[in-house]
């Protein structure tokens, strides 16, 4: 049995098993835009976008995350996602060589899904 266990701003996942070993994942990552520290103007921008997504019952436009390492740009797409109520497909750009298989993981995306590509 998996269960979550939350304590603060931070949510630890542990399998509860009768045997001695317990496997203990704790996310760092913000699970909601409350919950983000930084890019303030950015994280007002998405919160409008999103809100008026939702009110639409429409999917959110298409976003550019630009910039380097660390920002945060993989944080905020998977906050999307769980804001959105939506499934986020993440592809490392480096393993993209051929066109097609970039067309073949956008057929298989759900509406309203969010492709990352890190």
């Amino acid at each position: 049995m998996i269960e979550e266990e939350k304590t603060g701003n931070f949510s630890a996942l542990y399998e509860k098993d009768s045997a001695v070993d317990q496997e203990i994942t704790v996310t760092l990552r913000p699970g909601a835009l409350t919950e983000y520290i930084g890019q303030d103007k950015v994280v007002e921008t998405l919160k409008i976008a999103i809100e008026a997504a939702l009110q639409r019952q429409e999917p959110l436009e298409h976003i550019l995350f630009n910039g380097p390492p660390g920002l945060g740009k993989t944080t905020l797409a998977h906050i999307i996602a769980h804001e959105m109520g939506t499934r986020i497909v993440t592809f490392l750009g480096p393993a993209l060589e051929k066109g097609g298989e970039l067309m073949g993981l956008l057929t298989h995306l759900e509406k309203g899904g969010i492709f990352f590509i890190d």
